[in-house]
């Protein structure tokens, strides 16, 4: 089963509090819901077909929560990520969530990563993680990600937790698809490729 994460970040890297002005305001957070307003027709398309095409949806803890207070009260709805989210498995990586509410919900509290691990080797299927970001980090930490899929906003944010920190593995990307929307949102989709190539010798500057 394909690994994707699936994630909204502004131009500087931002992933916190997209959604709304009081979605998540930790660290002292005040700029919440910066793409609501430039989520147009176009990127909401090409969001639907993502959740569609799942098999599967790995959550960490935050997120399943906020997911579960918010899709998982619209079964009924017609709504086609609430139609994913509430008739697919979830996982959630998480050492003390015990009783989730949601239906068809895994908590993956031992080794997540060999519970993960198992789930990639199942022969066909998508395995999709939407923002949980620490989560994400993890998986990109642990060579666990096989595709990245950015939709990224024609804003800076200036403050805010970042998808990738200051410090971090290295890795080569591998462009799959690239496209935009009349709002200016790029989306791109990539494939990690192993480290990237670096240069060995000091650029010649007097030619």
């Amino acid at each position: 089963m394909k690994l994707t994460t699936i994630t909204h970040i502004s131009v500087d890297g931002v992933m916190q509090g997209l959604g709304g002005a009081d979605e998540d305001r930790r660290g002292g957070f005040e700029r919440g819901g910066w793409a609501l307003p430039l989520f147009g027709n176009e990127a909401a398309t090409f969001v639907n077909q993502v959740y569609q095409r799942a098999d599967a949806f790995l959550f960490g803890r935050r997120t399943y929560e906020i997911f579960a207070g918010y899709w998982g009260v619209m079964a009924d709805s017609g709504n086609p990520i609430a139609s994913a989210l509430n008739t697919r498995p979830k996982y959630v990586a998480s050492t003390t969530l015990t009783d989730p509410q949601w239906a068809d919900t895994t908590v993956l509290s031992g080794d997540v990563a060999a519970a993960i691990g198992e789930l990639r080797a199942k022969p066909s299927g998508e395995l999709q993680v939407h923002g949980s970001g620490a989560l994400a980090r993890w998986l990109f930490d642990n060579r666990l990600v096989d595709e990245i899929t950015l939709l990224t906003y024609p804003v800076i944010i200036g403050q805010g937790t970042r998808l990738f920190p200051d410090t971090g593995p290295d890795t080569a990307l591998e462009l799959v698809d690239s496209q935009s929307t009349p709002q200016g949102v790029a989306i791109q989709v990539y494939r990690p490729t192993g480290r990237p190539q670096y240069a060995t010798t000091t650029p010649d500057r007097s030619t």
